[in-house]
């Protein structure tokens, strides 16, 4: 077992056995977690190996492909041109970046993309796995495509193109990328090792995934919803192994970080806008992220799912609470925000699980903090 090595409030001291429990029983080959309590860094711990051998010792600065959870970044910077009066959520797509307004897609709005129901949540055209590094190939056909579905009428979970739309229209608005701009404006801010587009000089702190058994399409409807989103280019866990994408920004799907770095940018959600001293929109702007954008089953993951202003809401089958938002990545990272406890949760590893939808190890860390702030 590798050792849990960082600091552990005492009171939260269920999480670090947890973790401990993890590594013991092969839940988790190498892994972080991190809790913030108002402001406050409680948890701070890791443990494990950064690879399948199990001879290299996770680190307190091994990075990780976190996938979706990158999402999360692209939220903020989101919000955060909306607080600066640059992004309207409600206004079309099309102001911002004309050329969308092709194919009946004039009509949709921004906040259809944060809310996943935009109607665009694969590619359109075929493309090989390497296309993803191309972002005037991957904007441009998203440009050229119509919508699968009525926009607005229901969610179809963006995989990877939720990325590049709101990449897209940041660029437009900024002159700049997305990683380019996380990092200016959050990153470097509070000094977060969290990376869209990861430098080469930081190569030698990757733990690159453990994929899971390739997800079955076998059985899937070659016209469905699902099908088309995970097929092109198909859902490949061993991409991360490449240099290609790590280097590449992917905006929802590459960001490398650990725990402690993804908590201490998300904080931001949980302290309604402010994070080490540094407020980074309104609490009035803050409040778009609780607005419901879809809340039923979803056109491609198949499950029941309740999207606010990008982020995930609580559901029956998410019960995190009124005042509590997330998102989570392909294998199984999460990070939880709540609001009434102040906390903010969050739970990076290698070993990634086959379901996009179903591994319950990063939700057991939110429950874990959250019986713990309550004593």
């Amino acid at each position: 077992m590798g050792i849990v090595q960082g600091i552990t409030d005492p009171k939260f001291e269920s999480v670090r056995e947890q973790l401990e429990k993890n590594l013991d029983v092969g839940d988790d080959v190498g892994a972080s977690v991190a809790v913030f309590q108002r402001g406050e860094l409680v948890v701070d711990i890791w443990g494990g190996f950064q690879d399948t051998e199990k001879t290299i010792a996770w680190e307190r600065d091994t990075l990780v492909n976190v996938w979706s959870t990158t999402k999360t970044m692209t939220f903020l910077v989101a919000l955060m041109l909306a607080d600066k009066g640059d992004l309207d959520f409600h206004a079309k797509v099309a102001t911002y970046w004309p050329e969308f307004a092709q194919a009946n897609k004039s009509d949709i709005e921004v906040r259809h993309i944060m809310g996943h129901t935009a109607g665009l949540s694969g590619f359109g055209e075929p493309m090989v796995p390497e296309d993803l590094a191309d972002w005037e190939r991957c904007v441009g056909i998203l440009a050229r495509q119509e919508p699968w579905w009525t926009p607005g009428s229901a969610s179809g979970y963006h995989a990877v193109t939720q990325g590049y739309l709101i990449g897209e229209i940041v660029r437009r608005i900024t002159g700049t990328t997305i990683g380019a701009f996380f990092k200016s404006e959050v990153a470097n801010v509070l000094d977060a090792d969290f990376h869209i587009g990861l430098p080469e000089a930081e190569e030698a702190r990757v733990s690159v995934v453990i994929p899971p058994e390739p997800l079955d399409f076998s059985s899937v409807a070659r016209d469905s919803i699902t099908y088309r989103t995970f097929s092109s280019p198909p859902l490949d866990a061993t991409m991360p192994q490449y240099r290609w994408w790590r280097a590449a920004e992917i905006p929802a799907a590459n960001g490398h970080g650990n725990a402690r770095s993804v908590a201490l940018v998300q904080q931001i959600i949980t302290n309604r806008g402010e994070a080490n001293g540094r407020r980074f929109y309104s609490e009035k702007t803050g409040d778009a992220i609780f607005e419901t954008q879809a809340n039923g089953v979803d056109l491609a993951l198949g499950t029941a799912t309740h999207f606010g202003m990008g982020y995930g809401l609580s559901s029956a089958s998410v019960p995190i609470g009124p005042s509590a938002c997330y998102w989570g990545g392909f294998g199984g990272s999460i990070i939880v925000m709540d609001q009434a406890s102040g906390l903010t949760v969050a739970y990076m590893m290698n070993l990634m699980r086959e379901s996009l939808t179903q591994d319950t190890r990063g939700a057991t860390f939110a429950l874990n903090a959250a019986l713990a702030s309550l004593g």
